[in-house]
C-alpha cells in the first residue's frame, strides 16, 4: 500500500486567531504521521441517522496513512458509519492536536500481509488486547479502517497551525 504524503498549507481561519500567512513553520506530515502512530487512545466521531453526533473513544492503529480498529456491527459508531461512513478521528490532547477527517469503511486482512502488520501494531495494547494475523481475515471480522481525506494540526498554535488535504 502506498505511504501517504499530503502537502501543507495554512488553514483558513477569522482574523484574530494569528495564524500566519507564510508557510513557515508548517508541520511536516511526517510529524503529524508519527503522533498518530503512537497514539493508544483515538476518540472517534460519527453521525447519527437523526444528524446528531456521536463520540466515542476507540483503540486503533495507524498503518501507513490510515487507521485501522475494530467495530462490531451493533454497536452505535458502526451502524451509524454504515448510513454515513463520514467521520472524524482526534488524539486526546487539546494542546497537541491532530484532527483527521475522512470515511471509515468495513475491511478485511489477508494474513499473511496485513493481518501480520496490523497485529504487530496492536502490541502497543498487550496484553489487554492482542489480536492476531488471521483476526480479520473476512469482512466480518469487524475490522474497519478510515482513509483520510483532510486533516489539521498543531502542536504550538498559532504559530504551526497546518492543513493537509488528501
Amino acid at each position: 500500500m502506498a505511504v501517504i504524503s499530503p502537502e501543507p498549507s495554512r488553514p483558513t481561519m477569522p482574523d484574530g486567531y494569528g495564524i500566519p500567512i507564510t508557510t513557515e513553520g508548517l508541520l511536516s506530515w511526517d510529524e503529524v504521521d508519527e503522533r498518530l502512530r503512537a497514539a493508544k487512545h483515538y476518540w472517534l466521531a460519527t453521525v447519527r441517522p437523526d444528524g446528531t453526533p456521536h463520540s466515542v473513544p476507540r483503540w486503533g492503529v495507524w498503518v501507513d496513512g490510515r487507521f485501522y480498529y475494530d467495530g462490531a456491527p451493533t454497536t452505535r459508531h458502526v451502524r451509524n458509519l454504515e448510513k454515513n461512513p463520514a467521520c472524524t478521528l482526534t488524539l486526546e490532547s487539546g494542546t497537541e492536536v491532530v484532527i483527521v477527517e475522512g470515511v471509515s469503511t468495513a475491511t478485511s486482512a489477508d494474513p499473511a500481509g496485513l493481518g501480520a502488520t496490523l497485529a504487530a501494531a496492536f502490541e502497543k495494547y498487550a496484553p489487554d488486547y492482542a489480536p492476531t494475523a488471521d483476526s480479520w481475515s473476512d469482512e466480518g471480522g469487524g475490522l474497519r479502517v478510515i482513509t483520510p481525506r483532510r486533516a489539521l494540526a498543531w502542536f504550538a498554535f498559532p504559530t504551526d497551525c497546518t492543513r493537509f488535504v488528501f
